[in-house]
Order: C-alpha cells, then sequence, then structure tokens
C-alpha cells in the first residue's frame, strides 16, 4: 500500500499561517484592550468635572442667593461682573462678583459655610465646626475669608493702577448663613448689608463718572 508523503514546505506553510492567524487575533485583542483602557481614563477624567463635592454644591447654591439678592438691589447706575480672573504682581485671584458704580469698585465674595464658625479677623484660617442630624459633630479647617477678600482688594488695585485706573476698591464678604465669627467692616450678612455696602459714598472716596466706570468694565 502507498502511502502518500507530507511534503515539509507543505508542513511549513501550514504552520506559518497557524502563527499568522495567532498574531492577527492577538494584535486584534490588544487593540481592542487598548481601546477599552483608554475609554475608561477619559470618561473618568471628563466624569470628574461634573462630580459635586458637598463643599463645591453649598459653594454653588450659596452664589446663587447672592447673586439674587445682589440683582435685587442693583439701579441702573451699576455695573455687574460676575467671576472676573485678574493677575497683577504675579498674584492672581477670582471674583465672585464685581460691582461698579459711581460709589466705587466694590468685590463680594460668598460663602456659603453651615455649622459654627470660630476663628478672628486677623488669624489665617477659621474653624467649622457641624454637627449632623444624628448628633455627631466633626470640625474642619477652612480659610479665613475676610484675609482673602483684602487679597483680592489688593490685586484688584494693583491691576486698575497698572492700567492707569487710580479708583477705590472696596471688598466684602457675603455670608449666606449670616453665620461669621465675628463682627467686621467687611462682613455682609444680608441684602440691605449689601444695598448699603454699594450704594454709600463714603469719605475715603469720590463719585466714578460714566467714562471711567466703562473704562473699568473694558479692562476686566
Amino acid at each position: 500500500m502507498q502511502q502518500s508523503r507530507v511534503y515539509p514546505c507543505f508542513v511549513r506553510f501550514k504552520r506559518n499561517k497557524k502563527i499568522e492567524y495567532i498574531i492577527k487575533n492577538g494584535l486584534i485583542i490588544i487593540i481592542f484592550a487598548l481601546i477599552i483602557l483608554v475609554g475608561v481614563i477619559i470618561a473618568l477624567r471628563t466624569g470628574s468635572r461634573f462630580i459635586e463635592t458637598p463643599e463645591k454644591r453649598a459653594g454653588r447654591m450659596g452664589e446663587k442667593v447672592a447673586a439674587s439678592l445682589i440683582k435685587e438691589v442693583l439701579t441702573e447706575d451699576d455695573i455687574l461682573l460676575n467671576n472676573v480672573h485678574v493677575i497683577a504682581d504675579g498674584l492672581e485671584t477670582e471674583l465672585d462678583n464685581l460691582i461698579i458704580n459711581s460709589y466705587g469698585v466694590f468685590i463680594i465674595e460668598v460663602k456659603n459655610y453651615s455649622g459654627q464658625l470660630i476663628g478672628e479677623e486677623k488669624d489665617k484660617d477659621w474653624l467649622k465646626i457641624k454637627v449632623t442630624p444624628g448628633g455627631n459633630s466633626y470640625s474642619k479647617t477652612v480659610r479665613n475669608p475676610i484675609g482673602q477678600v483684602k487679597r483680592q482688594e489688593y490685586i484688584l488695585s494693583r491691576y486698575l493702577k497698572q492700567n492707569g485706573i487710580h479708583e477705590w476698591v472696596k471688598g466684602y464678604v457675603f455670608f449666606v448663613e449670616m453665620n461669621s465669627p465675628v463682627k467686621s467692616a467687611y462682613v455682609l450678612d444680608t441684602r440691605r448689608d449689601i444695598d448699603r455696602a454699594i450704594h454709600t459714598l463714603s469719605d475715603e472716596r469720590g463719585f466714578i463718572d460714566e467714562y471711567m466706570r466703562e473704562k473699568i468694565r473694558n479692562i476686566l
């Protein structure tokens, strides 16, 4: 009986085709895995932008409350700018609310702290104490917002002077929960406080004319 011969070249051909098939499918799996990995990374990075911490949520809600109160007291003479980014002398800051009118240039920084605040006006940091519905309490250190707004006053004033504008700048902190631990000329608690702060002429400054108000608005 005659046996069929298997030629070495044919065996090598079949073996090479099998290796090629394995490599091809392996590459497809690797590429597919890489696509999934990249997609997960992008989703995590993008999604983190939309995940709000309780602090961010409180800040956002506080800004809405303050913006509503500020708009209620504005007159035709007032110019309101929000989230203004300012850089001067190598320092930078973002101003929640900036009002420009004939009485001056006013910064209103909004803070929506829940719980009790402990601290003095000159302290670098304050202590925030909060009690949960279950009766548990916890504390957290927060930056003194009065010090923050004083820094904003300086940066904005320097920025205006660098642009040839020498007008009076005054900053305030609006506490949504009316829980400032200090009585200060920098603290606002109510709608009436906001109205009085931005619509009262001080001996420290004179009126700002319309031309200058528009000039300030245009450089911010």
